[in-house]
């Protein structure tokens, strides 16, 4: 049996990281990956196969967690919203309050982009649904190119902030923090990059030339602001009882994801759209990403079991730890880290595998883990948007236009990234606005 323990836990981290590596450019799932690489450093760094059972443990305390359970809840209402019309009616509703502004489309985009986070916390869903409704209504329009797809991949990746967001449920299982407490600190912060992206979107529309067009000036009548009105009813309805519940004591996160169901259920109920053809494609929706999360959840819960038995967490914490004696320095040096992997990674994967490094280095140097959290979802932000594998341009190039090529749509996210690194800085610099 080949020893790896015999190269040291240095030469071993790096040949762990170039073994994740080598398989992860033959295409192999990120799931299958980490646990082919745990099954090979468990086999071969140790002579005690009872180690296997160590691992195994572990695995089981990651999917055997109450709070999980919420997340199939929450991709569930997100699958229900894709078949509905809710969206679209919404969509529609924010025609009033945006109407009168010049970029008006674009702004009641970022805000429809808000109220759809604070329903599922699911970003993919979104980004879809405003590419079908917002993108083609703004290209219509007039609107730049560059800044209607912005709008639509930035504002559709706010889920990832916005709570109820599901990368706040994973960090929380992840470092064993209070998940309402994440959702709390996150609820300022997800509203300030909102808030962003409105005001680089409204000083682009009035200083810049043939960005966007006139404001509407006709007056919509009475009947037609009463019928719009009954569009935003309901998912208002869905976001205070989902939120509402969990802020106000009344439900954890895990009840609140079931409130949430039924609000959207009984929405569709309401509106004369509900089937049980509906109702079983969701579920299929839902029974597929949640797969893809738990899959990953287990090879990656192996193998950050495996390098902390070899002893690497302790090797990687020193090194990183070692950087500088400023604590500052060494958040900077973490969040570096997580913004190229998130060039490469899905979000899931680097929560799973970064985090139980990252977390207790956090408190060792004195930081609240639940800022770190909310400063982990800012960055996953960034991640969504940035080249080369920004999961947000490939959701929109599935229903964009075929003359929007894929580099055009990463071009457009240049100013919104730069955007979501200055909100990063902000949470570093001033992290009261958490409420930490």
């Amino acid at each position: 049996m080949l020893h790896l323990q015999s190269l040291g836990i240095e030469y071993g981290t790096l040949a762990m990281f170039v073994m994740l590596i080598g398989f992860l450019l033959t295409g192999m799932p990120l799931a299958f990956v980490t646990l082919l690489v745990a099954l090979i450093f468990t086999l071969g760094w140790f002579d005690n196969v009872m180690v296997v059972q160590l691992i195994t443990s572990r695995v089981y305390s990651f999917v055997s967690s109450f709070v999980f359970v919420s997340v199939p809840m929450f991709v569930m209402m997100a699958a229900l919203l894709d078949r509905s019309g809710i969206a679209r009616d919404l969509f529609e509703a924010m025609r009033l309050f945006g109407g009168r502004l010049k970029g008006g489309v674009a702004v009641q985009t970022i805000f429809v982009a808000v109220i759809l986070a604070a329903m599922s916390g699911i970003i993919g869903g979104e980004i879809v649904l405003l590419g079908l409704l917002a993108l083609p209504q703004m290209l219509r329009q007039g609107y730049d190119k560059k800044l209607a797809i912005g709008v639509v991949c930035a504002g559709g990746s706010l889920g990832t902030m916005v709570p109820p967001s599901i990368v706040l449920i994973i960090y929380g299982l992840t470092a064993n923090v209070s998940i309402g407490d994440l959702f709390t600190s996150a609820f300022i912060p997800g509203f300030m990059l909102a808030g962003f992206y409105v005001a680089y979107v409204l000083f682009r529309c009035y200083f810049g030339d043939n960005v966007a067009p006139p404001p509407q000036t006709e007056k919509i009548p009475t009947s037609e602001k009463l019928r719009l009105l009954k569009g935003l009813f309901l998912p208002i309805v869905v976001v205070i009882c989902v939120l509402g519940s969990i802020y106000g004591g009344i439900a954890s996160v895990t009840e609140a994801s079931a409130v949430g169901v039924a609000g959207v259920i009984a929405s569709t109920i309401l509106r004369r759209e509900f089937s049980l053809t509906m109702l079983k494609g969701a579920a299929m929706q839902t029974l597929s990403t949640c797969g893809m999360i738990v899959w990953i959840g287990i090879g990656a819960s192996a193998l950050v079991g495996v390098f902390n038995l070899m002893g690497g967490i302790k090797f990687v914490s020193g090194m990183i730890t070692g950087i500088s004696d400023d604590p500052t320095v060494v958040i900077l040096v973490m969040m570096l880290i997580l913004f190229i992997l998130g060039m490469f990674l899905d979000w899931v994967g680097i929560a799973l595998l970064t985090m139980p490094i990252f977390v207790p280095i956090v408190k060792q140097l004195g930081f609240d883990p639940v800022w770190f959290g909310v400063l982990f979802a800012m960055n996953m932000q960034v991640s969504f948007l940035s080249p080369p594998f920004g999961p947000a341009a490939f959701y929109l190039k599935s229903v964009a236009p075929p003359d929007i090529s894929l580099g055009t749509i990463f071009r457009s996210l240049a100013p919104f990234i730069c955007l979501q690194i200055l909100a990063v800085a902000i949470l570093i610099i001033f992290p009261g606005i958490t409420g930490r």
